[in-house]
């Protein structure tokens, strides 16, 4: 497979967040992460959980450079964000970020072989079709390569989505409530697969979820409460009473 990424330096941080803070303009300025500050090495499967409101999308979408924060320092894959405009960050996520969310984001024009060569495509990477239909075969969907969207059930769609993510091999995977759409069965079955295959590809994996249960399975974890991150530890009580 071609790739114009470099080699990642698996003894430094693939990302460091230094001081960060996010303040929203309203009638009254309202800060929604205060002084946030971790690192991910590569390799990892960190778990960012709390309650709904707490932070947690917005301090995602800080980490991956979507958005750029009021105060603070964010390096990622090696590359400071904070001082980079849409088109600089967007650079920095190329080929190196990989992303799952909730509702899919699947393109409806576009079948699933389509969906999964986009990012390829965009990219300018060679064999995009032949590398989708592999990522596609790895999830199991290899009879479901002409199937649009809207013929997929959600556990297909997510499916989907997480071969588009891995086909890129990024370094890292931010996966933002990955099965919060999902019926209990369906999501279980697209979170062992998740795990799978960020172990097979060795792939950085930012998960943020409300199920203790799920973050449990992550090598460690951080809560955000009110905007302010700390570690987290699982609740053996809470486990049990999750099983």
């Amino acid at each position: 497979m071609s790739s114009s990424k470099t080699p990642r330096d698996d003894s430094q941080p693939i990302l460091t967040v230094e001081g960060v803070t996010q303040t929203v303009r309203t009638p009254e300025p309202l800060t929604i992460v205060h002084e946030a500050s971790l690192q991910i090495f590569p390799g990892e499967a960190v778990a960012l959980v709390g309650p709904s409101g707490a932070g947690k999308s917005t301090l995602l979408a800080l980490m991956a450079g979507l958005d750029t924060p009021s105060a603070g320092r964010i390096r990622l894959a090696g590359e400071p964000l904070e001082n980079l405009d849409e088109d600089g960050r967007a650079a920095v996520r190329a080929g190196r970020v990989g992303f799952v969310f909730q509702s899919f984001q699947l393109i409806d024009g576009l079948n699933a072989l389509e969906n999964v060569a986009l990012p390829l495509e965009l990219a300018g990477e060679r064999g995009a079709e032949a590398r989708a239909r592999e990522a596609l075969v790895e999830v199991g969907l290899g009879e479901r390569l002409a199937h649009m969207p809207r013929q997929l059930s959600g556990g297909e769609q997510q499916r989907v989505a997480l071969a588009r993510a891995f086909v890129i091999e990024p370094d890292i995977l931010f996966a933002d409530e990955p099965t919060g759409s999902l019926d209990t069965a369906t999501g279980e079955h697209v979170i062992d697969l998740l795990f799978r295959l960020r172990e097979r590809h060795r792939t950085t994996l930012m998960l943020v979820t409300h199920d203790p249960a799920l973050a449990a399975r992550c090598d460690r974890g951080f809560e955000v409460n009110a905007g302010r991150v700390s570690d987290w530890q699982p609740d053996p009580d809470a486990l049990r009473g999750a099983t």
